[in-house]
């Protein structure tokens, strides 16, 4: 009788997921608030990433130093949609590594795609820049070795004694004074 009993108070009893609190836990949709406060988070640690990264590759040459910055940047802050029903978005590196990692769902090659597509469309840009940035710092350099070349001829001149005196006349003759 004793078993009988302990079977039906074990069907009936509630999970522990039916209290209020666990209830709001075990909910998967998110609110508004809730998906722009996880943005938020993300995108402050993400700056501090880049802010981490800039800061690990100010030593290396800056044709080099600038793509890897740039390729850092997209691949932390491109997003991913993740639900097109919803229309919420994620990173594209975490949906990436979740899928891989886990092997649950199928989103990483959108993902993955993304990050193509952004990663070109960034470099595109940034091609775009050095070839505007190029022929002004060539400009600049070459203004700035006129300048250093006139200062050295200016340094290698003798000083004049007498600033204010007239200058002689070019045929030799005296000059006299006007009245």
């Amino acid at each position: 009788i004793w078993q009988t009993v302990a079977g039906i108070a074990a069907a009936t009893r509630k999970s522990r997921y039916h209290s209020r609190l666990f209830a709001y836990l075990a909910m998967d949709t998110m609110t508004e608030n809730d998906y722009l406060t996880a943005w938020g988070l993300y995108a402050f640690a993400a700056l501090g990433c880049l802010l981490v990264w800039w800061r690990m590759t100010r030593w290396i040459w800056r044709w080099l130093r600038e793509p890897l910055q740039l390729l850092m940047a997209v691949l932390l802050l491109s997003p991913t949609i993740v639900d097109p029903v919803k229309t919420q978005f994620a990173p594209a590196v975490a949906i990436t590594a979740l899928d891989l990692v886990l092997k649950v769902g199928n989103n990483a090659w959108r993902a993955i795609s993304d990050l193509f597509m952004y990663t070109m469309i960034a470099f595109a840009l940034y091609i775009v820049f050095v070839l505007i940035r190029w022929p002004i710092e060539r400009a600049a350099n070459a203004r700035r070795e006129r300048k250093v070349a006139a200062d050295a001829a200016l340094a290698a001149e003798p000083e004049d004694d007498e600033p204010f005196r007239r200058p002689a006349p070019a045929g030799g003759m005296r000059v006299e004074p006007r009245l």
